[in-house]
């Protein structure tokens, strides 16, 4: 009786220690993806720049892994270029980062007023890994979803619209893995269902969008004042020259009565008519008072008009010099990344 006791409680264990590899064996399938980013990520030595990032991005535990699974380089040389050369970069505009092999890569703008950029191009990147590990059937369904957002926002948002049209040309799933990253990091107001998509990643989603409408506002703001000093000076423009032919013909005017009244004194017209002679000369002395006004209201005008362009220049060089520190094909040969 014993023995079939000991026999029954043998074939229990064996059978609990068969569930038990079954289990694991299922676990390792289900989260295989998990695990080895686990391991890729415990295998990377973060450089202190690359562990500010993630900090600043307030990443979740699963953002966090799967930004480290990719070994993410902060590189301000032209080994950016060589690490990104291989990738279609299809939009217009400098190339800040890229995701290839299960790598990110980032350009690393140091400048305080854009410096932002770097964050907001981490997440994307990010967003890109996190959507390459969903399942083809997640990713499609994602994509109908995704599309579904964009076709709703695009009518009351230009500038997405403008965004995405470089990539209206891909495959959908592509264009929704583009879309996905855009969404994820540039737009605020976004349905509840995909506001708790992106919260597997990030903690904070608003923060990195206040990092993307930091860096915008600055080339927002430099365009608009750019636009307004470019119409201002058309109108300046247009009111100078019009006023000016006015006071050309006022002056060829004035130059043909004054010219009459001293040939009318030469010939001594005036000796019999005194007061004429005084209305006359008063006259013409209001009117090279007018015109001498007029001319110095040109001339102010036009000074004005110079320092206006002055203005304009001083604009574009400062658009030149942010512009400079966003394209890494001037990045330096020397540098090399922190790895």
């Amino acid at each position: 009786m014993a023995e079939g006791a000991a026999a029954v409680a043998k074939r229990w264990i064996g059978f609990t220690v068969f569930l038990a590899v079954v289990a694991v064996a299922v676990a390792a399938v289900m989260f295989r993806q998990e695990i080895s980013d686990h391991l890729a990520g415990a295998n990377y030595e973060m450089t202190p720049r690359v562990s500010a990032l993630a900090d600043d991005l307030d990443l979740t535990d699963a953002g966090r892994r799967i930004f480290l699974a990719t070994h993410p380089t902060v590189d301000g040389s032209q080994h950016f270029n060589e690490q990104c050369a291989e990738v279609d970069h299809s939009e217009q505009g400098h190339v800040l980062g890229c995701y290839t092999a299960d790598r990110i890569h980032l350009f690393d703008v140091t400048d305080e007023r854009v410096s932002g950029v770097v964050e907001i191009t981490a997440a994307h990147e990010l967003l890109h890994a996190a959507f390459h590990r969903m399942g083809e059937g997640d990713r499609s369904l994602l994509a109908s979803r995704l599309r579904g957002v964009y076709e709703d926002l695009a009518p009351s948002h230009p500038d997405l619209e403008e965004r995405m049209s470089v990539y209206e040309h891909l495959p959908e799933t592509s264009f929704a893995n583009e879309l996905h990253s855009v969404l994820g990091t540039e737009m605020r107001d976004l349905p509840p269902w995909l506001e708790e998509h992106y919260r597997q990643w990030f903690a904070d989603r608003a923060a990195v969008v206040d990092d993307f409408e930091r860096y915008v506002t600055v080339f927002n703001d430099l365009q608009s004042q750019v636009d307004a000093l470019q119409q201002e000076m058309a109108e300046l423009r247009d009111d100078v020259e019009e006023r000016k032919s006015t006071y050309v013909g006022a002056v060829e005017a004035f130059n043909a009565d004054a010219s009459s009244y001293k040939a009318r004194i030469e010939r001594d017209e005036y000796r019999d008519d005194p007061d004429r002679l005084q209305r006359d000369s008063d006259g013409l002395q209001q009117r090279r008072a007018a015109i001498d006004a007029e001319l110095a209201a040109l001339q102010a005008d036009i000074d004005q008009y110079n320092e206006l362009r002055s203005e304009l220049e001083a604009l574009g060089e400062l658009s030149a010099e942010l512009d400079e520190h966003l394209d890494s094909d001037l990045a330096p040969i020397t540098t090399r990344p922190d790895e």
